[in-house]
């Protein structure tokens, strides 16, 4: 100091005992400078009380950034742009998929569309994920990083809803190789549309597609191919249905114009079903059948038992209608006949007939007891005819007395079956007294047609169900 006060200029070993002096005076400078400004607290520490010679005298850090953390450090995510595809302006990168089928949830007729769960993955190589490794070992990683990076925007072709499973967290993961590889998997249930012929149905085979295609980017920028052919779909054992039997699952890949964009690589994943037949025999078949064969009793009870026979016929008549309305209520409002119609209409015009049959015959049957009716009002010789022998109705008539009822002969030549009961009836006055007993005499007669009627019906129906089966079976 006192070279300093006489003009002469001090050592450098003066100076550098007069530095610690010199920082704290500069410190103590900064603080009252900086009371008044916004300056953090923990700076103002590191700044003041660090010794000489620090590295944070020389650069302050940028306190508006955070620091990466040591994965994304690695993989030099900042350095890129990942809005872009890997190796733009390049060839088209290839993005190989596999699909594993966790579970086939439904198949909807009515909508025409089927719901699946499922694990779709995704292989590529991006050079620009690559990272240095001693051991070769790859970096595993969850949905959060997927956002920062490129992956490939797919979508499902004729979806109607779709979503990634996010309990707890989202299903999503990300495997990068050192060498740049990656592998992008993602748990996703879908909904899509599949166009089902029900022509043949309930004895049909339906096939649906889940069609996965990229979106943005056609072929000369990415080529979608399925990593490993046909074993690139994987499906889980206990996949069942309750109506239907899933007979196959196997893959395809197509090419998808459009004419605004270009061509597009399209995947398929293609699966046959056959539809469980059991239900319907139960449900339908069974029953349609068992109305038909209740149709023919009409044909075994008497022609003038009318409250017996309409009731009978009407009554399976409402039942096919109704077997027919519930059937297509559970079914799309298609413009062609299924198979299931044919052998439910065949059936009721079987039903409907059985009660046509039944109109003929009580019209025949009044025509031709017109013309007795006539006969028996002119004067005709009954020397010919047989006199039937008087049975009281208790019971006491024998084997005999029914043998010698007489046959007559109609008109038109039918053979009548004629059997004359002569009933005894009386009524009682007063106490043990019987009066004004008469007789009535009856007619129990088979028509013709019903006759022919009890082998027409079920042979007919029975060639019927032959071809039906034959044909669809």
């Amino acid at each position: 100091m006192k070279n300093f006060i006489s003009g002469t200029l001090p050592s450098s070993s003066s100076l550098s005992a007069c530095f610690p002096l010199i920082y704290f005076l500069t410190c103590l400078a900064y603080i009252q400078m900086s009371a008044s400004l916004s300056v953090p607290r923990f700076l103002k520490s590191r700044l003041c009380f660090s010794p000489p010679g620090s590295p944070i005298l020389k650069r302050s850090p940028d306190i508006t950034k955070s620091p990466l953390t040591k994965s994304e450090q690695l993989l030099r995510i900042d350095d890129h742009d990942f809005s872009m595809r890997p190796g733009f302006g390049g060839p088209a990168i290839p993005v190989g998929v596999d699909v594993q089928v966790e579970s086939l949830d439904s198949i909807s007729e009515v909508d025409m569309d089927f719901t699946m769960t499922l694990y779709l993955r995704h292989y590529w190589k991006d050079e620009r994920l690559s990272f240095p490794s001693t051991n070769n070992q790859s970096m595993t990683f969850d949905g959060r990083l997927v956002k920062k990076i490129w992956v490939p925007d797919m979508f499902f072709v004729h979806s109607k809803r779709s979503f990634i499973h996010d309990t707890t967290t989202d299903n999503v993961m990300l495997r990068v190789q050192p060498d740049g590889k990656v592998l992008y998997s993602l748990r996703v249930t879908v909904t899509a549309m599949c166009n089902m012929d029900f022509s043949r149905f309930p004895l049909d085979t339906q096939t649906c597609s889940l069609e996965i295609e990229s979106y943005a980017y056609t072929e000369d920028d990415l080529m979608l191919y399925w990593k490993n052919g046909n074993d690139s779909l994987k499906t889980d054992e206990r996949i069942s249905l309750s109506q239907f039997l899933i007979q196959e699952f196997h893959t395809t890949t197509k090419l998808a114009f459009y004419s605004s964009t270009g061509w597009y690589n399209r995947l398929y994943i293609n699966f046959t079903l056959r539809r469980h037949i059991f239900f319907f025999l139960l449900q339908t078949y069974f029953p349609a059948t068992l109305m038909v064969m209740l149709s023919w009793v009409s044909f075994w009870i008497d022609r003038r038992a009318v409250p017996a026979r309409v009731p009978l016929g009407i009554t399976t008549v409402l039942t096919m209608s109704t077997i027919i309305t519930g059937v297509n209520a559970s079914m799309p409002r298609v413009s062609y006949i299924k198979a299931v119609d044919i052998y439910l209409w065949v059936s009721f015009v079987f039903v409907f007939l059985s009660v046509l049959e039944y109109a003929a015959v009580n019209y025949l049957t009044t025509v031709q007891e017109r013309k007795e009716r006539k006969l028996r009002d002119k004067p005709a010789c009954a020397c010919s005819l047989p006199q039937p022998r008087a049975m009281m109705v208790d019971g006491s008539y024998n084997d005999g007395d029914v043998n010698e009822l007489g046959h007559f002969m109609s008109e038109d030549g039918d053979k009548q079956e004629r059997m004359m009961v002569q009933l005894a009836l009386g009524s009682e006055r007063g106490s043990a007294r019987r009066k004004n007993q008469r007789y009535v005499s009856m007619r129990i007669d088979t028509h013709a047609i019903d006759k022919y009627s009890r082998i027409i019906f079920p042979g007919a129906y029975i060639l019927f169900n032959l071809i039906y089966w034959s044909i669809f079976s």
